[in-house]
């Protein structure tokens, strides 16, 4: 794994497919952006790299075994796949280990518990703890995903807006130098989403709050 936490899902997904392809070319520019929107789509990477080791496997047994898989963008039919079960499990609550309603139930904990919020990041975690307690005991898990990335960032621009410019320019003057590394490898598109992830999380956790997102409490690896 990388030094830095965001970029760990990218790199990740490259070394299993770099592995997996059997030859030492890194990903493109257009690879990285498919891992990109796989990871804007909430993916865990377990259900990514599950997608990636399918498409794989039904390679080695088709008629075109013998020609190397080139892109990354083959894989993208069964990591979708892999998407829809996981989706649909989600929803029933039958994915193992993972209980949204519990989860949700322990963001409204930890918001409760949060320290040091400024006034306006007070407000909004207050509501959104009452919120996701809600959600938790009668609401549809359904679209839980997207619902958590939109209340988590409601969130963090409320913490920025309370830490003033001047903090929050500072903050990122640090998150740019963790990822001069990486614009070298990276189109400048994947950068940015680096750079607003860690943005978030350095925000979130100055006041000892996760992230809200099921997507950080799967563990990552194939499965």
């Amino acid at each position: 794994m990388s030094a830095d936490p965001e970029a760990d899902y990218y790199q990740t997904v490259e070394e299993y497919f770099v592995s997996r392809r059997g030859d030492p070319l890194m990903l493109s520019n257009a690879e990285w952006n498919v891992v990109r929107k796989w990871r804007l789509a909430g993916l865990p990477l377990r259900i990514v790299l599950r997608g990636i080791r399918d498409a794989f496997d039904a390679h080695a047994h088709s008629w075109s075994r013998e020609r190397k898989v080139k892109s990354l963008a083959y894989c993208a039919a069964e990591v979708d796949a892999a998407a829809e079960r996981w989706r649909r499990a989600l929803a029933l609550g039958s994915e193992p280990g993972l209980d949204a309603a519990q989860a949700l139930r322990g963001f409204a904990h930890d918001l409760r518990r949060a320290r040091e919020l400024g006034p306006r990041a007070r407000e909004i975690a207050q509501a959104l703890a009452r919120e996701l307690e809600e959600r938790a005991e009668g609401g549809s898990l359904g679209e839980v995903t997207s619902w958590l990335s939109e209340r988590e960032d409601r969130l963090v621009e409320a913490l920025a807006e309370d830490k003033g410019r001047a903090g929050v320019a500072l903050l990122e003057a640090e998150i740019d130098a963790g990822l001069e590394r990486w614009r070298q490898r990276m189109p400048a598109r994947v950068v940015e989403t680096l750079r607003r992830e860690s943005r978030a999380r350095r925000l979130l956790e100055a006041h000892a709050l996760p992230r809200l997102s099921l997507f950080h409490l799967e563990a990552g690896g194939a499965a």
